[in-house]
């Protein structure tokens, strides 16, 4: 039986769509979580060293070794057994997002500052929010201009950009009206007045203030 530290999770099934892609050594599969998975499932990149390890335990990839000059490198590929694990778990239910937002937590904390504190926690989210717009317009110019690393994938990734890009959207128009928010407010915002109407429309909505969704059915096409 597996222990609890050897079964696979959501960081196994990170990586080991990772690897069906392409083969990648430990430092390559650094740079990708970085680059792609670090925005999505950022715990992946903490487990970086033991989740290849398990995935060649459970049978889900192989380890092989190759030299570059004198150098030694691991190389990690998905096997057949991989790619049918890999296969079956988008299937399977998974949760919603956790909210891991240091920044914000520094504004639900504010009371216990500055105003001055507080402004400036909400200019960085803006900027963070900024720097990640700039990241995801540069990205999906690149495969537009046809220079998008693995262009087969491009269609999921289109997908995914435009979540990631709305996010961001979000944030950064969030990040605009809590400064002018918390400008009202005086140094201590222990004493500050609390925006009602922003209150007020929170409350009165209700799910059926939401458009109904979408029909997964598609429509008929005349013969």
């Amino acid at each position: 039986m597996s222990s609890r530290g050897d079964a696979l999770n959501t960081t196994t099934y990170a990586m080991l769509g990772m690897l069906a892609v392409r083969s990648w050594t430990t430092y390559e599969l650094a740079k990708q979580m970085d680059r792609g998975l670090g925005r999505l499932w950022p715990r992946a990149r903490s487990n970086l060293f033991n989740e290849p390890k398990k995935l060649v335990a459970h049978g889900l990839a192989v380890a092989s070794q190759e030299h570059t000059g004198r150098r030694a490198r691991t190389v990690y590929t998905i096997t057949p057994a991989g790619r049918d694990a890999l296969r079956g778990w988008p299937a399977t239910p998974g949760h919603g997002p956790v909210l891991e937002f240091e920044l914000m937590l520094k504004v639900f904390f504010a009371d216990h500052g500055s105003r001055t504190d507080a402004l400036a926690a909400v200019g960085r989210i803006r900027d963070w929010a900024s720097e990640r717009t700039a990241e995801n317009v540069a990205i999906a110019r690149g495969y537009v201009a046809g220079t998008g690393p693995f262009p087969e994938r491009a269609a999921v990734l289109a997908v995914v950009g435009r979540f990631l890009t709305d996010y961001a959207d979000m944030v950064g128009n969030w990040a605009d009206w809590a400064d002018t928010v918390i400008r009202d407010w005086p140094e201590d915002p222990a004493a500050a007045q609390p925006d009602w109407a922003t209150l007020e429309r929170i409350a009165a909505r209700r799910p059926a203030d939401q458009p109904p969704p979408r029909s997964r059915i598609p429509p008929a096409h005349d013969p």
